[in-house]
């Protein structure tokens, strides 16, 4: 199911599908500590790097697909700076999932938060979700603040229910409804 291009760019960057050649660029940033401190991976190694590719390449032949995972390009230099992910965990009742990654080197700067907006927009709009949810460490306030940001509602804490390099860690769960977006998010015009 081919996503409008509409729905995948604003003013500032454009999200498209990963290609075997981004794992460089996708390696500048999944390489390093402080991106992967959070997370099950990494640092990942060159070959990490690659094989992730890979699988994300062979998802979108997918049928049904439900892994929609964009490269977030810069519109201004055409730089691949992170990741934005919108996953269908559940056709028939409807529900989603997103995630993001960005570059340590843009942090700050709201790029996560326009990437997350778009994978919301991408599930209410494009796939007919009722609802879409995040999670996170409850230690990671900067993507606490992103989910907040962005419309999402903390629903609460799954405990010791991701084993990470440093043991067992919990995951704050966020999450939007379709009438909440439809009701306070701001839509963009097509």
């Amino acid at each position: 199911m081919k996503i409008p291009e509409h729905l995948l760019s604003t003013e500032r960057l454009r999200l498209r599908e990963m290609k075997e050649t981004d794992w460089e660029e996708v390696h500048d940033y999944a390489s390093l500590e402080v991106v992967c401190q959070y997370q099950p991976w990494g640092p990942n190694s060159a070959e990490e790097t690659k094989s992730f590719i890979r699988d994300v390449v062979i998802d979108t032949a997918k049928d049904p697909r439900t892994r929609y995972l964009f490269a977030i390009v810069m519109n201004d230099d055409n730089r691949l700076i992170g990741a934005a992910e919108f996953n269908i965990h559940d056709f028939q009742h409807n529900n989603g999932e997103i995630g993001y990654i960005v570059h340590p080197d843009l942090w700050g700067k709201g790029i996560a938060s326009e990437a997350a907006k778009l994978m919301i927009e991408i599930g209410f709009k494009h796939f007919q979700m009722h609802r879409i949810q995040a999670t996170c460490d409850p230690a990671n306030i900067a993507s606490s603040r992103v989910l907040e940001k962005i419309g999402m509602k903390k629903e609460g804490v799954l405990r010791e229910n991701l084993l990470i390099k440093s043991g067992w860690r919990d995951s704050a769960v966020y999450s939007v409804l379709e009438n909440e977006y439809n009701d306070r998010m701001p839509t963009r015009s097509t």
